[in-house]
């Protein structure tokens, strides 16, 4: 992605941390069908590899899997906070006026080639470690083993897995570093006060 370098996200803890912190991950990739995106959970296993491996699975109906069983590179989007940003937000613009919309917002983005697995042990220890994660605010927490063996066993062989080690992970933390401290404040100030809980995260992130 377009990211200069002021917006750059480098410390790998925090490429990690918006990794984990985003709950439905984007999957690309381009293969013989073209184009082709899924919206997916993913797991993150920061430990395996020099920038981490990420786990999921695809409906074995969805041909996607196909590509990434074929060698095909994937990139995976994890969207972050997002805030529209108003020129009126700056307080240059009673100065000059010179000021123009923009957004502000934080993404991450991971590359790599995944292996795919149809092993039932695999599989099932891939869906309770995210039903595990999913769960766990939960006053009574369901378990994959809520459910009937045999039916889980059917399940497992609707999908498959895969595992993505992380090749190349860029961040970009878009926040308005680049205006002035006035404006930088201008912006923090009127997202702070916003109804809006997705204006209160950016807020939140540029203090």
């Amino acid at each position: 992605m377009y990211n200069p370098s002021s917006f750059a996200i480098h410390d790998l803890d925090e490429l990690q941390q918006q990794i984990l912190a985003t709950r439905l991950a984007l999957v690309v990739t381009h293969g013989e069908q073209g184009l082709q995106a899924s919206h997916l959970p993913l797991l993150l296993r920061g430990d395996e590899g020099p920038n981490g491996t990420l786990y999921g699975h695809f409906a074995r109906a969805n041909p996607q899997w196909k590509e990434l069983h074929n060698g095909a590179e994937a990139m995976v989007i994890f969207a972050g906070a997002d805030a529209y940003v108003s020129p009126g937000f700056y307080p240059s613009k009673a100065e000059h006026g010179k000021v123009v919309p923009t957004w502000n917002y934080i993404a991450v983005h991971a590359y790599g080639t995944a292996e795919v697995f149809s092993d039932a042990g695999r599989l099932l220890e891939l869906v309770s470690g995210l039903t595990d994660r999913h769960e766990a605010a939960r006053a009574q927490p369901w378990k994959v083993s809520d459910a009937p063996a045999d039916y889980i066993d059917g399940m497992l062989k609707a999908i498959v897995g895969f595992a993505l080690p992380i090749q190349r992970l860029e961040g970009k933390r878009k926040l308005g570093q680049n205006r002035s401290p006035a404006d930088y404040a201008g912006v923090r100030e009127v997202l702070g006060a916003s109804p809006d809980a997705h204006d209160q995260a950016l807020a939140h992130l540029m203090r």
